[in-house]
């Protein structure tokens, strides 16, 4: 069949993972044996492009067609494919990535990603500025990527902020579909409520909780805790610091540039006010959850 469309269309190339990503003016479908075409755009009439779609999937993505193990994935996610029991052999998990829009190319953005893995990652894209990773593990040992490590490489190189939303390692293709909705939709979530470039989804936790939390709720709830305090940002800021690390004393001075003792006294100072002992765990627990719950931007 190739070597047909090959005669009617000139332009016709083949893709695989090694191939020129330039031919940004090409129509992409993929084959019943799942080879991934591309046809300039050029060569295709209307006519044309009702008869390839009787025979041939189309594929219009964000980024470059898809390579195989890109392709396989898909197909796992979006439901076009069986799983079978052997299907994978290894571990692997979800990354969501989003930057902000028109600032990148996402052919660009590969080219980065890529730059950094030992071996080809598949990227599937969810629009031209956000989409998944997806980082497989198929030797015993391997060490997974640093995400918190590489943005800061990633950032200088493309000159935009980005944001990695980083999900557990799995190692069955049972649930992958389902993990990798919820791990969409708790991006847009998580992100809602923190500033942090870098979050797992243990850490994001939290904030996923205090989204199902009645608004009104949550208010009332800051308010009756918190209200000694509320008009005092400066030490709001100072303890939502002291929890972002981890009620280290000597690790948030140094953050808030500031001696001990006068950390120690702003967070005498909130005791005080509140009647909340925030040294202590459960107690600190609960102002955190408070504080997390009422910082979305919503």
């Amino acid at each position: 069949m190739i070597n047909q469309l090959k005669k009617i269309f000139p332009s016709l190339i083949i893709y695989d993972s090694n191939f020129d990503q330039s031919h940004v003016g090409y129509k992409w479908y993929v084959t019943d044996n799942d080879e991934i075409l591309g046809i300039d755009k050029n060569e295709i009439t209307t006519k044309d492009e009702v008869l390839l779609s009787t025979f041939l999937s189309p594929y219009t993505y964000a980024g470059t067609p898809l390579t195989i193990k890109e392709k396989f994935w898909h197909d796992i996610l979006h439901g076009e494919k069986t799983i079978l029991e052997n299907d994978y052999l290894g571990s692997y998990r979800f990354i969501h990535f989003s930057f902000q829009q028109n600032k990148v190319e996402p052919n660009l953005f590969k080219e980065a990603i890529q730059s950094i893995f030992s071996k080809p990652i598949p990227i599937l894209w969810l629009t031209n500025h956000q989409g998944i990773l997806i980082e497989e593990q198929t030797d015993v040992g391997e060490e997974s990527i640093a995400y918190n490590e590489i943005i800061d490489i990633l950032m200088s190189d493309l000159y935009v902020k980005i944001r990695f939303f980083i999900g557990p390692f799995m190692t069955t293709l049972e649930n992958a579909k389902n993990f990798y909705s919820k791990l969409i939709e708790g991006a847009t979530t998580v992100f809602t409520y923190t500033g942090k470039q870098v979050i797992s989804y243990e850490e994001a936790i939290p904030y996923l909780f205090a989204d199902q939390v009645d608004n009104s709720f949550r208010h009332k709830t800051k308010n009756l805790l918190l209200k000694e305090v509320l008009d005092d940002p400066e030490l709001i800021h100072t303890i939502e610091t002291f929890f972002a690390c981890n009620l280290n004393i000597t690790v948030t001075a140094k953050e808030l540039y500031m001696h001990r003792n006068s950390l120690q006294y702003r967070i005498d100072k909130f005791i005080e006010k509140t009647g909340i002992d925030i040294r202590q765990f459960h107690q600190a627990a609960t102002v955190y959850f408070v504080l997390i719950s009422t910082s979305s931007n919503n």
